[in-house]
């Protein structure tokens, strides 16, 4: 296995997980962390490129976010 296949076999991998993440993030966890995108469908679909590229910071700001929440006493919506 050449160093250029492990390469691109690992780039892909992250950007399934990303795929994965922006699934999830925008189906569940965008109207959590930030409040005015609900109801706002039209522009999720622009944030897939970056989601998947930026997954790790979005998991932790997301996690981040529900622990100051649960923290705060605010528990579900």
């Amino acid at each position: 296995m050449s160093a250029a296949t492990v390469l691109i076999d690992g780039i892909t991998f992250y950007l399934y997980l990303g795929g994965a993440v922006a699934a999830v993030f925008l189906l569940f966890g965008i109207d959590r962390v930030d409040p005015s995108s609900h109801g706002s469908f039209a522009f999720r679909p622009l944030l897939i490129p970056g989601i998947c590229l930026l997954w790790p910071l979005v998991l932790y700001r997301w996690s981040q976010l529900e622990k100051q929440r649960r923290e705060e006493g605010g528990g579900t919506q």
